[in-house]
């Protein structure tokens, strides 16, 4: 079974850092476009940031400077550095796949079951 493995979340205070680690597992072959979203309570899901086979990024305005994501594509796992952590932050935390392949078969828009960040002084 396919599926998104994600880790790392929990309480921070405020100006404080943590790292989002995402596992593509099943005997994934390879992934396209890795990203993470968030959701906060009330709001819209978000993109926070995303990251292409080749390494390109781009990220929301609001997380620029603070965040950096990274993948290592020999374990099909995306990471998320978050520092300088604000309230704001605190959201769920989604780990998302565009196009993965198993196989010879092709996956798309595949979702992690979330990881809560709280920060909160």
């Amino acid at each position: 079974q396919v599926q998104l493995v994600e880790s790392g979340g929990g309480l921070v205070q405020p100006g404080g850092s943590l790292r989002l680690s995402c596992a593509a597992s099943g005997s994934i072959a390879s992934a396209n476009t890795m990203a993470w979203y968030r959701q906060a309570p009330g709001k819209q899901r978000e993109m926070v940031a995303r990251i292409t086979y080749g390494g390109s990024t781009n990220y929301a305005d609001s997380v620029k400077g603070r965040f950096t994501i990274s993948r290592d594509n020999a374990k099909n796992t995306v990471y998320l550095q978050m520092s300088s952590l604000k309230p704001e932050d605190t959201a769920v935390y989604y780990c998302n796949v565009d196009r993965m392949r198993k196989g010879t078969t092709w996956l798309s828009n595949v979702w992690g079951q979330g990881t809560q960040v709280t920060v909160s002084s």
